[in-house]
């Protein structure tokens, strides 16, 4: 797994070993930051937010095109572990900030972007977007990315529906706040 863009291009990511966690590959990760690229522009300056963040590919991504902070979520040990030494290789305005997606602490900021990785068929999307929302995390102009397999129901009170893609089997879902 690499960094796509941006001024880490190419650069290696570390990746925890196990079943635990299911990093998104890298065409589903250039599909997103396609779809993103034609709705934000540019990444200059916007903080992140990454829930069940894996290795931490798509905060980091966000970061080497332009984003300026980063906090990512993860709950694996083997995970948070892999993102530590991926945030300290590139030297990113990253940091680790819980390890409950569904029950997040108070915001650092507000986020203008939220990634959601979930794990598959366990309906955790909802309840992570409810603890964002409720803690102060996600800004109010913010864009959600949400990937869930192909035929999971999606349940995001609050927020609206952009645009959902089929990348392999997975689906990519954009939502603002309503």
């Amino acid at each position: 797994m690499r960094i796509i863009a941006g001024q880490w291009r190419t650069r290696p990511l570390v990746v925890p070993p196990g079943p635990g966690t299911r990093p998104t590959a890298d065409r589903a990760r250039e599909t997103l930051f396609s779809m993103l690229v034609s709705r934000i522009g540019s990444f200059e300056g916007l903080a992140v937010l990454d829930l069940f963040a894996g290795s931490g590919a798509l905060a980091l991504e966000a970061l080497s095109r332009g984003a300026s902070r980063a906090y990512l979520v993860e709950r694996e040990r083997a995970a948070r572990e892999a993102i530590t030494v991926n945030i300290a290789k590139l030297g990113a305005a990253a940091e680790l900030v819980g390890n409950d997606a569904t029950t997040l602490p108070p915001a650092r900021q507000p986020c203008d972007l939220i990634f959601l990785d979930p794990p598959y068929g366990e309906a955790m999307a909802g309840p992570a977007l409810a603890s964002a929302l409720t803690q102060g995390w996600i800004a109010p102009s913010a864009w959600i990315s949400l990937e869930t397999g192909l035929k999971e129901t999606i349940d995001a009170p609050g927020f609206t529906l952009d645009t959902s893609r089929k990348v392999g089997k997975a689906m990519l879902h954009l939502f603002r706040p309503a």
